[in-house]
């Protein structure tokens, strides 16, 4: 059941250096996905709504090393693959949903930084897009008119294509500002005037501090402030569309920041402020946007600190009657994840020990059985059940192909029965692991 598509090496190499690490790689996701189907599926639908006009909502939950991060980072490659614009954040103490001293403001110029798309998935897309939306806006009038560039008809056509833009997107809250500085754009981009560019990039990320800058260099008395910023992701979510992008899909991770506030009144705040975009982003009054939210069920479920403090999202959030671990209802704001299974853990490890033998160009030795047994002894750890994570996993077992690649006298199962992998005092497999992989095989 493993992928027996040939992994680059760059992007092999890649894989198991980021998963030993404990991180998870930006590239290569399609050759270690396993498992989180349901949880995929049900992203995608939200993907779909969002690119006829509607908006999503999700937080993601799960402890830590449960795979969060993965799956968001899958969600990430399947939007930009289909033409959305992504961009993601983790909060810290610098960077919170509000602020007293610009911690939203920063978790928006960070958000606008990673502005990804799929042939600029490393971030910092702004300019490609606005320029690349110019581009288009010229091509499409010299299609309609048959006019050759250089043509004053040709240019008058673009003319009324951009102002029937920023009229559309003039009509929201700060719009009219934000169609002009598109205005001032463009004019740069025809007259090659990169310094005004650069001036007007400088403005959409957020970046003056103070209104008598802006309006020295750009003639605009506004600017992005900690308290208005998410107004401005809607208009960016509008205008990527009228730039033929499906939307844009924001990731917001490490929410056990806002757990981690130390005052109340500032946690508060910042609920309120996830409150509001929750209750836009469902009511329909934001379009073209997605929200994927991470979190550990202690941030989420804490009724003293975590977003259950907060009665107004407490009551929207908490889970039904009916919804329990095995049977959850992935179509409710909240995704938990469930543990991967012991089945779906042995065909990931498959698929790295794959991975292992190409990159360092060995014939792979270990079969099955032996997988099978890693995996046993992992599962029959003291508490495993509650416990572990694909992280422990995936990092003891890359470690393992590491040592017995520069270590080629041993075996896998002398490394297995070496006093540092005994986990209980028996040694013995769990009743739980047994039952597990229990008329499975590969």
């Amino acid at each position: 059941m493993a992928d027996s598509r040939k992994v680059p090496r760059r992007i092999a190499q890649t894989i198991l250096n980021s998963l030993k690490g404990g991180v998870v790689p930006r590239i290569g996701l399609p050759y270690i996905t396993v498992g989180r189907k349901n949880e995929i599926e049900a992203l995608l639908h939200d993907i779909s709504i969002i690119s006829e006009g509607g908006a999503s909502f999700r937080f993601i939950v799960g402890r830590y090393g449960s795979g969060k991060s993965f799956l968001l980072q899958a969600i990430r490659n399947y939007a930009m693959d289909r033409g959305f614009i992504v961009s993601d954040a983790d909060l810290s103490p610098e960077r919170r949903l509000k602020g007293t001293s610009g911690q939203g403001l920063a978790t928006y110029r960070e958000l606008i930084s990673n502005l990804s798309t799929k042939t600029k998935p490393e971030g910092g897309a702004l300019s490609l897009i606005l320029d690349r939306w110019i581009s288009s806006i010229q091509s499409e009038a010299a299609n309609e008119t048959g006019l050759l560039p250089g043509n004053p008809l040709l240019s008058e056509a673009v003319d009324r294509k951009i102002y029937a833009v920023t009229s559309s997107i003039s009509e929201l809250v700060h719009g009219f500002e934000f169609a002009k500085l598109l205005s001032f754009y463009y004019h740069a981009y025809l007259e090659g005037d990169d310094d005004m560019k650069a001036k007007v990039s400088k403005w959409f990320r957020g970046e003056y501090s103070t209104k008598r800058e802006a309006k020295e260099e750009l003639g605009i008395n506004i600017i992005i402030t900690d308290d208005d910023w998410y107004d401005y992701l809607k208009i960016f979510a509008l205008f990527f569309r009228l730039a033929k992008y499906e939307g844009i899909i924001i990731m917001i991770d490490e929410l056990v920041n806002l757990y981690k506030i130390p005052s109340s009144i500032t946690r508060q705040y910042n609920y309120e402020k996830l409150l509001t975009i929750y209750n836009d982003t469902l009511q329909g009054k934001a379009k073209y946007i997605g929200f994927l939210m991470g979190a550990t069920p202690q941030a989420l479920e804490d009724r003293r600190r975590g977003l259950y403090s907060y009665e107004a999202l407490r009551s929207r959030l908490q889970e039904g009657k009916f919804s329990r671990p095995g049977t959850r209802d992935l179509l409710a704001p909240v995704i938990h994840l469930e543990p991967l299974t012991p089945e779906e853990m042995l065909i990931l490890c498959e698929k790295l020990a794959l991975i292992h033998a190409d990159l360092y160009s060995y014939e792979r030795k270990i079969g099955t059985e032996e997988l099978t047994e890693f995996i046993k002894l992992e599962y029959s750890r003291i508490g495993a059940e509650e416990n572990i994570t694909p992280r422990e996993v995936i990092r003891d077992f890359i470690e393992l192909l590491d040592l017995l690649y520069q270590n080629p006298g041993m075996t896998l199962k002398e490394m297995l029965q070496s006093d540092e992998f005994e986990y209980t005092a028996s040694g013995a497999v769990s009743d739980t692991a047994d039952e597990a992989f229990e008329g499975f095989s590969i």
